[in-house]
């Protein structure tokens, strides 16, 4: 067993793509895949149905996924144990993100905190899959700072008397969908219609790619939108990582929300369009928020904070 091993296969569970998990592993496609092989031979059982596109945990997939997690995050706090006086740890800043953030907000967000703070050392926290189980990693202080998407129908259970959180930006999360969903449901669209109005429209349910209702996408959607769902929705997959629904949603395979950081160079591509045409009402706001402990902090975690602070015109500090 290797813990290289187990950092590939959760990364993939999060991309849903041997390629993009590749990538992000910064190794090859064909030595992944042999890495994937091999902690599937370990343990005897195959994790990965690679029929399926995208890639889908096996029911044995998905029973070891919180393990190698759990595994992963005790080797790496058995280092730092080991190594108090590792000279990283006085700048060290562990950080808890949603996974959607870590691939589109969090990497120039990082390159201007370390840009304003030398010798800062960050590291990322393993996505534990739900917003709850990562806010667990800030409220266990596994994670000195937490990133995240905020909306005011899903409330963070946070007490105020020992949490900060300060407003870093915004996102729009868009309806999208491929330029041939559109051509083929119910029929080519009449001239100037748009995808959900057809829908409202004709009663026809919509293929649909949902987050289900553990994640934060998921819970906000289904108070803006569905719990008086103007149109029917046929569900064909279910994926909480935003990412996984884009990959299947340039396949073709039907509609879904997502972040306009992720899919930005996607509409302008015209790899896939907006579902809502020019109509805001199918859009939805949401902030972009960081989370600490309130009290006594590391003397970099506040620097980070207040930095973080100042370079953010719209930061907001919960007082």
């Amino acid at each position: 067993m290797e813990l290289k091993w187990l950092e590939d296969f959760v990364m993939l569970s999060s991309t849903a793509s041997f390629s993009r998990a590749a990538e992000a592993r910064h190794v090859t496609q064909s030595a992944f895949s042999r890495r994937i092989k091999q902690l599937e031979a370990w343990l005897g059982v195959t994790l990965v149905n690679r029929a399926s596109i995208p890639a889908e945990l096996t029911l044995e997939g998905k029973t070891f996924l919180p393990a190698a997690q759990e595994m992963i995050r005790t080797f790496y706090a058995t280092r730092t144990a080991l190594n108090p006086d590792d000279e990283r740890q006085g700048n060290a800043v562990s950080l808890a993100a949603l996974h959607t953030l870590v691939m589109t907000f969090l990497p120039d967000w990082l390159a201007r905190m370390h840009t304003a703070l030398p010798g800062l050392y960050t590291s990322v926290v393993p996505d534990r899959g739900g917003i709850e189980a990562n806010l667990e990693t800030l409220v266990e202080k596994e994670a000195d700072v937490f990133l995240t998407y905020a909306h005011p129908y899903v409330p963070l259970l946070l007490d105020p008397e020992q949490f900060d959180w300060l407003v870093l930006g915004a996102e729009r999360v868009l309806p999208v969908a491929a330029p041939q969903v559109c051509a083929q449901f119910a029929g080519p669209l009449r001239e100037g219609a748009r995808l959900l109005e057809q829908a409202i429209e004709t009663g026809h349910p919509l293929p649909y790619l949902d987050y289900g209702h553990a994640s934060f996408f998921g819970t906000a959607l289904h108070k803006v939108f569905f719990d008086n769902p103007p149109f029917k929705r046929r569900i064909l997959h279910r994926n909480a990582i935003s990412a996984g629904l884009r990959e299947l949603a340039l396949r073709g395979w039907g509609m879904c929300w997502q972040p306009e950081s992720l899919v930005a160079d996607d509409l302008a591509a015209g790899r896939l369009v907006h579902a809502g045409g020019e109509s805001r009402d199918w859009e939805m706001k949401v902030d972009i928020r960081l989370y600490r402990h309130r009290g006594a902090a590391r003397p970099i975690v506040h620097k980070l904070w207040e930095t973080a602070a100042s370079l953010h015109p719209r930061a907001t500090a919960l007082t």
